[in-house]
């Protein structure tokens, strides 16, 4: 029997009939909302008694289980007695709801307001998915913390559905039909400038040049009088083309074929005037986390695809450099996405005219951005073209674009974390002056990192407190994942005993699942144990386990745990140099420790020419997340086994 499930509106779930599924009570349904925002993905029980009670109760994870399997037996009702459920499933250290891609209404309609298609099935598909709204989004569970981003996701969408339905009347001549519709939705969202565009336009279409001329002038009046900003392009460009009565703002059959043709060719980005604004909404999802990040994920590559496709090497810039999500972990979440962007990018400078100077700065700060740990000299060149050129210009939001590029090419060698933590000031008293929230959080995170690196925990503590403020001011939820790693490091360095330190990690850890953050999560947790061992000079783990891209540097000491020398010593000279990023350091000196057991002088060596420049720092601890231990212990180590 298949299950549909409601959240535009009040939490629901009806069955293959259509009859409302009883749900019992709140914290059932609150369970049932956070596996459903988790889109798929397991969320801890830890998390879900965190999520569900301010100060929880003692039993809190028996009665998760409790609600799990009352919520099972009215969702699965024929099921069969002890075999396992297939819609609500336990996985690993907690729970997945598993519908498919159309049982969800929230999930539904994001396809169709990303769909692609010609006006006529544009509006028709539109029309009913905006029918699917019973309410807010996460009706009942508007205060809690962990619905805010998603409601938030999801209301941005509903009003970009009423502008893309509006604009599928105007193609289809249906001007007046669209004018009352636009004008409850301006009285309602004064500050979205395109809904004021389409109601200027729409008014002109119907012969009222006097009313459209009138809406411009209120949303300048709006925009300038309670927001202290002008009008963009695109309103103030409509303004001149009313007045002087041009012939393209006439809708035409011929135009609008056109239209649907370029829909067409931009596959689910949109058609040309609206990429821009799309990648506005994947920016704004990319923030949001977990399923929002991975939905902006997905849908760039085919954003930059489109606007390639119709050749306009300026449009193409924009789309691509407008996507300056704030970046904070050196290792890319899909390398081979990253790869594509950066080729995009690269075609696009290679074309783009002259005179484009911010432009250009974005597209070389997308560049370095996404050349992060590859340490090339292109990456670290467009890092420095990128922050000369927004300095030169002036533009706060460029530079911090810029500086976030630079940052991400700051791990060229070992021991510089002071310099991170210049680069991270800088964007705080940026970001402060020129209201960048979200590149505020980013300085804060990178100064943590840094003072972490030099046994700072004073400075990194108050960091860390700043970040978590702005967060909840501004609902990034990814802020708390860093920070739980941070703390877990902080009880690492503080003489915890190695059983406490572990269980900070596993907790950081089952923090980060849903994060949609791959890049992060892949082999962190094992590499933060084996961190963990080898500060305090146990053998490594040797149980079976996943440590994704860390494999090579943990391989030898594996081995060597299990009695196997001569198959550490061939690893050992296998692994490759670390990457240059925030975990430079913690591989050497996991290759140094190796070495040192193996006795292998030549790869001593090689460790302690590039572990001396960070001889004041933390082993590790530069990423913010896992430490070995000071990096003097481990040049001391070499430099005695040198000399003996």
């Amino acid at each position: 029997m298949d299950v549909l499930f409601g959240v535009l509106g009040p939490v629901t779930a009806w069955d293959g009939s259509g009859n409302a599924i009883a749900l019992k009570g709140p914290r059932h349904r609150a369970v049932l909302a956070r596996l459903i925002i988790a889109r798929r993905r397991v969320v801890p029980v830890s998390l879900l008694v965190d999520d569900l009670w301010m100060d929880p109760p003692s039993d809190g994870i028996g009665a998760v289980r409790t609600f799990v399997a009352a919520l099972r037996r009215v969702l699965e009702p024929d099921r069969p007695p002890r075999t396992p459920s297939r819609l609500l499933v336990t996985e690993g250290p907690g729970y997945a709801l598993r519908p498919g891609p159309d049982e969800v209404d929230a999930w539904r309609f994001e396809q169709a307001v990303a769909a692609a298609a010609p006006p006529s099935e544009l509006l028709a598909t539109l029309d009913e998915a905006l029918a699917q709204w019973r309410g807010p989004a996460y009706a009942e569970f508007a205060d809690e913390p962990w619905a805010r981003a998603e409601r938030s996701r999801l209301a941005e969408l509903r009003l970009r559905a009423i502008e893309r339905r509006a604009e599928a009347r105007l193609a289809l001549g249906l001007a007046a039909d669209a004018v009352p519709d636009l004008d409850a939705h301006v009285a309602e969202h004064p500050w979205r400038e395109d809904a004021w565009r389409l109601l200027a336009l729409a008014l002109y279409r119907t012969g009222r040049q006097g009313d459209a001329l009138a809406v411009i002038r209120r949303a300048r009046a709006l925009l300038v009088e309670q927001l202290g900003v002008d009008p963009g392009p695109e309103l103030r460009r409509l303004e001149e083309d009313i007045l002087r009565q041009a012939e393209h703002l006439d809708a035409t059959s011929q135009l609008w074929a056109r239209a649907a043709e370029a829909y067409d060719r931009t596959v689910s980005a949109g058609a040309r005037s609206r990429l821009e604004s799309t990648v506005g909404i994947l920016r704004n999802l990319a923030v949001s986390g977990g399923g929002g990040l991975e939905a902006a994920r997905e849908q760039r590559v085919p954003a930059i695809t489109a606007a390639e496709q119709l050749g306009d090497a300026e449009l193409t810039a924009r789309v691509i450099g407008a996507y300056d999500v704030p970046a904070i972990w050196t290792r890319s979440d899909d390398p081979d996405q990253a790869v594509q962007v950066v080729a995009a990018a690269e075609r696009t400078l290679a074309a783009l005219p002259a005179g484009h100077e911010a432009a250009r700065a974005r597209l070389l700060a997308t560049i370095a951005v996404e050349s992060r740990g590859a340490g090339t000299r292109r990456a670290r060149e467009a890092a420095r073209e990128a922050e000369a050129t927004a300095r030169g210009l002036d533009d706060p939001a460029l530079l911090a674009f810029a500086l976030n590029g630079v940052f991400m090419q700051s791990s060229e060698r070992a021991g510089l974390a002071p310099r991170r933590d210049e680069i991270g000031a800088e964007l705080v008293e940026l970001s402060v002056r020129h209201d960048l929230a979200s590149y505020e959080v980013l300085g804060r995170l990178i100064r943590l990192q840094a003072r972490s690196a030099l046994a700072d925990f004073a400075g990194a503590d108050e960091q860390a407190a700043a970040a978590e403020r702005l967060a909840e001011s501004h609902e990034r939820p990814l802020v708390g994942v860093f920070t739980a790693w941070y703390r877990a490091l902080r009880l690492a360095s503080s003489g915890a005993s190695p059983t406490e330190a572990e269980a900070a990690y596993r907790g950081a850890a089952d923090r980060m699942q849903g994060s949609g953050m791959p890049g992060l999560e892949d082999g962190l947790l094992p590499l933060a144990l084996l961190s963990l061992r080898v500060q305090h000079r146990q053998p490594a783990q040797t149980e079976p386990t996943d440590w994704g891209p860390y494999e090579p540097w943990a391989r030898p000491l594996v081995l060597l745990a299990r009695n196997r020398p001569h198959e550490a010593a061939a690893a050992l000279r296998k692994a490759p140099n670390p990457p240059h990023d925030l975990l430079f350091e913690a591989l050497w000196c996991l290759t140094a420790a190796a070495a040192l057991a193996l006795n292998d002088h030549e790869t001593m060596r090689r460790a302690h020419g590039e572990l001396a420049p960070a001889a004041a720092e933390l082993a590790g601890a530069g990423s913010g997340i896992l430490t070995l231990g000071p990096v003097s212990r481990y040049l001391t180590d070499l430099t005695s086994a040198l000399d003996a």
